[in-house]
């Protein structure tokens, strides 16, 4: 490192630890919500520079010379050697989804510090390190699913064990997903048409870039990005015009069209509509975080919320139950760990990536990226007054149905909040009522709104940024529902390729076109019962969300152990042996007491007891409105608990036979089998990063290539 780069990156150190001492060291103080900003910046910079840049060099020794999957099996289809600007769009709109916007917002009730360590520490020392791992593994093996790499590396024990678990979590995973976007594009015909118009605009763009000016990603860029600003303005008027009523959906045929759009997004040749709809997303999600954190800079809104709340050390919140430990590391999974990701990094992406050094920028890049969304969401639960964010995140038993209880309510939680504050707050965004509108999405457009309208164009333009926030963040959410479709879809056939040798070739049409089938079934399946019931289907399932992703978290890190051990690396298995260990702590407990808890807000067999001795006494308990919904709640939390027991029975099984396989690999080396397929050389000339190093440029240049990369035109010095 050069003395100019030395001065840079201690500046950028310092920046990060003085804004990481404002925000612990207050006490009572106004604190700027930019001092989380520069906190959170400065220390991502550092992980990404320093910590994944030794994790690729030295830890997986990633090889330039080396061709992987999408260039050695390309086939059009799902093997497509893709742009790493592009594949980096596709990876971060695909891994994003409702979690790095909600899961901070709720744990914004224990206070903005517990939540931001979680995030950025998190993201950096496990998030990334799952993500960039299990990609690089999955590359090497010619993009296999997490489940089948668990039953190849770990055994066939650990491996059905996994495989059972990592498909059922999925499914469960992609329905809770699918329900809230159903929830925030009912009834909207803006956010309809919007999102409905980035389907035929990413048409275009794959075929721009596959036929009409192949390797042009900045032109198509220009021309999609200027589409997508158009059908955003467009959604406005057509919300204003006659055809409101044409796209006005109910929830059911949101179902339907979602159902059909999932499964023919994972048929599809995947350069043909997921790859460039996820790149165009990934320009309306960066591009709306970025003005948000501009705004946050310019406007310097004040964090209101404590830096630790009271409900931290109780355990007793209104928007969730549970101790700190483990239910913040619970809530917020996606923008610091989510098994989720380990499910994307293991399907889509090693099938399309270039080079194995790209695996640091897309794999690493995106998951801080989408770490800093979930820093955003958290600034714009934090910048609201403590008496709204809790009168809008509380149930409606808690707060009442009017701003007279909802203030008396808050205020018993030691918050006060007039009930004329509570009205207005609703009326500047054009709302009926914000109470109880739970979940978190409103939230978050609540802080945007706030955020944006102090920047541009004042209290007036509130309604419009709240609404655009909503649009936004179904957008944000959309994205990832196609591409773990797809995702399943490999994960299926890679399962019942054990079984029939036929479904080990993905590009078998009819093996895709049933799994496909099968994986859109299981989910639209959950989501169709939950929008009928409002205690059955996915609803049934969705307190299982937070702790089944973790665990799949759990499965990802002790896949990348045991291959850390068995490939020769144990000097470095802790990169990822040390996160595991958190997580397993984590979830383990969690799963502990959600099952065996005495407090009915908590355990699951607790409020099934609560509500049998109801029904017993001929009583109707809350939210209950009858005996048959009384009985429909026994039997939900039943099912929750057994399947809390069973999921983490799984995953014990994994890890012991994990820690079977690592202690064999360490006693007899040579008696390993690795499924890794063998070295061939690459033909392919890329750079790692997005930007393209001075020595790249030359490489790039003496093969003839753009900045794009591709095949050499000409033999290479």
């Amino acid at each position: 490192m050069t003395p100019k780069s030395v001065a840079v990156w201690v500046l950028v150190a310092l920046v990060g630890a003085i804004g990481w001492a404002v925000l612990a060291l207050s006490r009572g103080e106004e604190v700027s919500a930019a001092w989380l900003l520069a906190a959170a910046l400065g220390s991502y910079a550092i992980g990404y520079r320093f910590y994944a840049r030794f994790i690729a060099d030295r830890v997986l020794r990633v090889d330039r010379t080396r061709a992987t999957p999408a260039e050695r099996l390309d086939n059009g289809v799902d093997f497509h050697p893709t742009d790493r600007r592009v594949l980096f769009g596709h990876h971060f709109a695909a891994v994003a989804g409702a979690g790095p916007l909600v899961g901070p917002v709720l744990a914004a009730q224990m206070g903005y510090l517990p939540g931001t360590i979680w995030i950025v520490a998190g993201v950096i020392f496990a998030g990334a390190v799952q993500d960039m791992v299990t990609l690089f593994f999955s590359t090497r093996r010619d993009g296999r699913s997490l489940g089948q790499m668990a039953r190849d590396e770990i055994g066939p024990v650990g491996g059905a064990a996994a495989l059972v678990a990592v498909f059922a979590i999925m499914i469960i995973l992609l329905a809770v997903l699918a329900l809230v976007i159903v929830n925030a594009l009912a009834h909207s015909p803006w956010g309809v048409f919007s999102i409905g118009m980035t389907i035929p605009i990413a048409l275009f763009m794959g075929f721009y870039l596959r036929v009409l000016r192949p390797g042009r990603v900045t032109e198509v860029s220009v021309i999609g990005v200027a589409l997508l600003l158009l059908a955003i303005v467009a959604g406005g008027w057509v919300a204003e015009s006659s055809l409101a009523d044409t796209f006005t959906l109910e929830k059911e045929t949101l179902i339907i069209w979602m159902v059909a759009y999932g499964f023919i997004a994972s048929v599809l040749p995947v350069w043909m509509l997921l790859a460039p709809r996820d790149y165009l997303s990934t320009f309306m999600k960066i591009g709306t975080i970025a003005m948000l954190a501009l705004g946050v800079v310019i406007a310097m809104p004040t964090l209101r919320m404590p830096s630790i709340t009271d409900f931290a050390a109780r355990g007793d919140g209104p928007v969730f139950a549970g101790s700190m430990f483990p239910f913040v590391f619970i809530t917020i999974a996606c923008g610091a760990l989510s098994g989720f990701h380990s499910l994307v990094s293991s399907g889509t992406t090693p099938k399309m990536i270039q080079k194995e050094t790209q695996v640091r920028v897309i794999g690493y890049g995106s998951m801080l990226t989408e770490s800093f969304v979930a820093v955003m969401a958290m600034i714009c639960a934090c910048i609201i007054e403590p008496g709204l964010f809790f009168a809008v995140n509380s149930p409606g038993g808690v707060v009442g149905t009017t701003v007279q209880t909802a203030s008396e309510a808050v205020t018993n939680l030691g918050f006060s909040v007039s009930p004329e504050f509570l009205a207005q707050a609703a009326k500047d965004v054009e709302e009926a009522t914000l109470l109880s509108r739970t979940g978190g999405a409103p939230t978050f457009a609540l802080g945007m709104s706030e955020i944006f309208s102090a920047v541009l164009g004042g209290a007036s333009m509130k309604a419009f940024w709240y609404h655009f926030a909503i649009m936004f963040e179904a957008l944000f959410i959309l994205t990832t529902l196609d591409a773990g479709t797809r995702v399943g879809r490999f994960m299926l056939q890679d399962t019942l390729g054990n079984v029939h040798k036929s479904f080990k070739d993905i590009s078998w049409k009819p093996g895709v076109w049933l799994t496909s089938a099968l994986v859109v079934g299981g989910w639209g399946y959950f989501l169709w019962v939950g929008v009928k019931d409002p205690l059955g289907g996915i609803n049934q399932l969705f307190p299982l969300f937070g702790i089944a992703n973790q665990l799949l978290a759990a499965v990802a890190l002790a896949v990348c152990t045991t291959l850390l051990v068995k490939s020769g690396r144990l000097k470095w298995a802790w990169v990822t042996g040390v996160p595991l260990a958190w997580d397993v702590a984590v979830t383990l407990t969690a799963s502990w007491q959600k099952i065996f808890s005495d407090d009915v807000k908590v355990g699951f067999f607790a409020q099934r007891d609560k509500y049998q001795d109801g029904i017993d006494a001929g009583k109707v308990l809350a939210p209950a409105k009858n005996m048959d919904e009384m009985h429909t709640v026994v039997l939900n939390a039943t099912v929750d608990g057994v399947l809390s027991g069973l999921f983490a029975v799984l995953i014990v099984i994994v890890l012991l036979d994990a820690a079977r396989t690592c202690i064999r690999a360490v006693r007899s080396p040579e008696s390993v089998r690795l499924t890794e397929v063998p070295w061939t050389e690459s033909k392919i000339v890329a750079p790692a990063g997005l930007l393209a190093t001075p020595q790249e440029r030359a490489e790039l240049a003496a093969a003839g290539l753009d900045s794009g990369g591709g095949r050499a035109k000409e033999p290479v010095a």
